[in-house]
């Protein structure tokens, strides 16, 4: 009762989300029959074999019934239907629309003889992602009337186009769409389509063609043809001359040199072009898309060649131009649109103010028309502040700052003394390479031999092989009672003696003890110690150290005043 309510004032009318199993479900619907609905809609609807007649049979009576769709359908059943149709009926139907029908034995589907008599007079028929794979010659020369022909994401391979595209098929099509098929020979098919005296579009995108003959044959007046995502390498004479409007966008070509007179619109997208295409052989080209490929540049004599053209569109290309060039572009070229809906990257990587302006609205800094050379300029300042930077450092003693710092660390993360049991010597001994004589045959064997003798540590016979010379410097200290210091002018001249400083200058002199013992080993300044050993230079200012003599009988007070330090 509601949809006899209702049948009278709408006109588009949809079903939605019904399950029509048998023929006695349908009778519900009669009263659809009445309806002067325009369009009719079933959406997500199952149908049997034994249902599809009955849809018919209301949809005939419907007398103003324009057009009839189906939306992610599933139809159960072959195509065995038992219909006949009434004269001077169905006569108003035009348009029929077929969108995801799932058809789960789509493989044993029957020629559709049935339903011969309804096609006569469709102008529009859609069947798209049906899984249909060929359409019965005898049902293509029973649409007469037909002027657009979607079949777009289904099975037609080249010999099963052959077929459908027979003699006397299709006779009035102007619009032909067969992208997403399983077409793979492009000569085969413009030959199968040649006959079709009124097509005027063809879609033959997402197919897979790969290669492209040297000639072909195309219906003698077809004005549009979209070749892309068709894998193909390059462009021949195959291609119509009589085209107007060509789409081979998303392939492989690295170049377009072809001599199309009529040609008014280009569609290059997605290529592997490095230049523009010749103006030339193209004359009467007005709209030219050339988006994301390998252009980097163009001539002025090259842009000034497309000045007739009122749409020009290379975004999404790496362009590396002169602002002389766009001095040209804005003063002279006189195109309607140019470079429209280019993304940020723009000539010269300038920043559009507005997305998709007009080239001649552009405006571009001192950045943009001198990269180089700006480029340049920033990359001497930054070598020249690094320069500054080093200089700084090494005057100032940073990178030592940051030794010690790490040294500190590493410190810190150890207790200050090691437990008695972990000490192993009585004294570390830091010298330089170049006083290793007198350390190795004078102190070493003074000491080592005294009685009681005294265990040293030196780093060429006890530092741990293998073992990181820093953690051996900072272990060695630890597992001392003493550090002794032989200083010298070869001492503070000595790098690892500086590192045995640094590791050792928190832990001794912070700790204000006498672990620390100095050797002076030779007469030396105290400004010749590097001023950042601060601690150490005020030590040898402020307490006293052990000087070696060079008279063989003040030698032995040094050696009674050296063990009477390190039993301290």
């Amino acid at each position: 009762e509601i949809v006899r309510d209702l049948v009278h004032s709408v006109s588009w009318l949809e079903v939605r989300g019904i399950a029509f199993s048998s023929a006695a479900e349908m009778q519900v619907l009669r009263v659809m029959s009445s309806s002067f609905a325009k369009k009719i809609s079933f959406t997500q609807t199952l149908l049997t074999d034994a249902t599809v007649p009955e849809i018919v049979s209301i949809l005939e009576d419907m007398p103003k019934l324009v057009e009839l769709e189906l939306v992610d359908c599933r139809l159960l059943g072959t195509g065995q239907w038992k219909m006949e149709f009434q004269a001077k009926k169905s006569q108003t139907l035009r348009v029929f629309t077929i969108k995801n029908l799932a058809i789960e034995e789509f493989y044993l589907f029957t020629d559709l003889q049935p339903v011969e008599g309804l096609l006569s007079l469709f102008t529009r028929v859609t069947v798209q992602n049906t899984k249909v794979f060929l359409v019965p010659c005898k049902i293509s020369q029973h649409l007469r009337s037909l002027i657009y022909l979607d079949l777009s994401a289904n099975l037609i391979g080249d010999l099963s186009l052959e077929h459908s595209a027979c003699q006397g098929a299709w006779p009035s099509l102007q619009t032909l769409n067969l992208s997403q098929n399983s077409l793979s020979d492009l000569e085969m098919t413009g030959k199968s389509l040649s006959h079709l005296g009124n097509l005027i579009v063809l879609d033959i995108s997402q197919n897979n063609f790969g290669e492209i003959p040297e000639e072909c044959t195309w219906p003698k007046h077809l004005k549009y043809l979209n070749l892309s995502s068709t894998h193909i390498p390059k462009v021949t004479d195959c291609i119509p001359q009589s085209l107007e409007v060509l789409d081979v966008s998303e392939n492989n070509l690295k170049e377009f040199g072809l001599q199309l007179l009529s040609l008014k619109e280009l569609y290059l997208k997605g290529n592997q072009l490095k230049t523009l295409p010749g103006a030339a052989p193209i004359p009467n080209l007005v709209s030219l898309s050339i988006r994301r490929n390998k252009l980097n540049s163009f001539s002025k004599e090259e842009f000034e060649s497309f000045r007739r053209m009122e749409l020009l569109d290379a975004s999404d290309n790496n362009f590396i131009c002169s602002c002389e060039f766009l001095s040209f572009v804005h003063h002279e070229a006189g195109l309607a649109q140019v470079l429209v809906g280019w993304p940020d990257r723009y000539v010269c990587d300038s920043p559009l103010a507005v997305r998709g302006a007009q080239v001649g609205a552009v405006r571009l800094s001192l950045m943009e028309c001198h990269r180089s050379l700006v480029v340049s300029l920033i990359c001497v300042l930054v070598f020249l502040l690094i320069l500054l930077l080093v200089a700084v450092g090494h005057k100032y003693h940073v990178v030592w700052y940051l030794r010690m710092t790490w040294a500190w660390l590493q410190a810190k993360r150890k207790p200050k003394r090691a437990p008695p049991k972990d000490v192993c010597y009585d004294a570390f001994v830091s010298y330089s390479e170049n006083d290793s004589e007198w350390v190795e045959n004078a102190m070493v064997r003074e000491l080592e031999q005294a009685c009681p003798p005294f265990r040293l540590c030196l780093h060429k016979r006890d530092f741990v092989p293998g073992k990181w010379i820093v953690d051996n410097i900072i272990d060695s200290i630890e597992k001392s009672r003493k550090t002794l210091f032989v200083l010298s002018e070869h001492f503070v001249q000595s790098e690892w003696c500086k590192y045995e400083l640094d590791f050792s200058h928190f832990r001794l002199f912070d700790e204000n003890n006498d672990a620390a013992i100095l050797i002076l080993l030779e007469p030396i300044q105290s400004k010749a110690i590097p001023k950042r050993f601060c601690k150490l230079r005020k030590i040898m200012n402020t307490k006293t150290y052990l000087e070696w003599p060079l008279e063989e009988e003040q030698q032995q007070v040094f050696w009674y005043n050296l063990k009477i330090a390190l039993r301290s």
